[in-house]
């Protein structure tokens, strides 16, 4: 009777464990992160787009995400054929992402944006329109 017991509690501990092992290394949902605008006016030209990756639920800077798609166009303005050359740059500040454009005229424009946090399954997608100026 006793080990009965015994490999009943050994049982329910090992569930346990896999349990809280689980609950342990659960990820957050791609949809917790989120591209921001650091500046949402640019000056018309060789332009330097600021734009940061936060966690939605605590508000930290993300810094490790991997962008692998980036454009920047003139759909705000029905011109999304008009599309403007765009490089990433390197930036000091902790989830700060900086891109250089060539942005050729006033007006709206749509940065688009596509990219991996590591350790996270899904890819995070974002539309951000700013605006130019002379």
């Amino acid at each position: 009777m006793y080990s009965y017991y015994s490999t009943r509690a050994l049982w329910a501990a090992a569930v346990g464990i896999a349990v809280a092992s689980a609950i342990s290394t659960a990820r957050a949902d791609i949809r917790d992160y989120e591209f921001q605008l650091v500046d949402k006016a640019v000056k018309t030209g060789e332009a330097i787009i600021s734009v940061r990756l936060i966690h939605k639920p605590d508000g930290k800077p993300v810094s490790d995400a991997i962008i692998f798609a980036k454009r920047l166009d003139m759909a705000p303005d029905g011109m999304e054929t008009m599309k403007a050359t765009i490089d990433a740059m390197p930036s000091s500040v902790p989830g700060v992402y900086k891109f250089k454009a060539a942005v050729t005229a006033e007006g709206g424009w749509q940065l688009s944006l596509g990219a991996k946090v590591q350790g996270e399954t899904g890819t995070i997608e974002s539309k951000l329109v700013l605006k130019a100026t002379p």
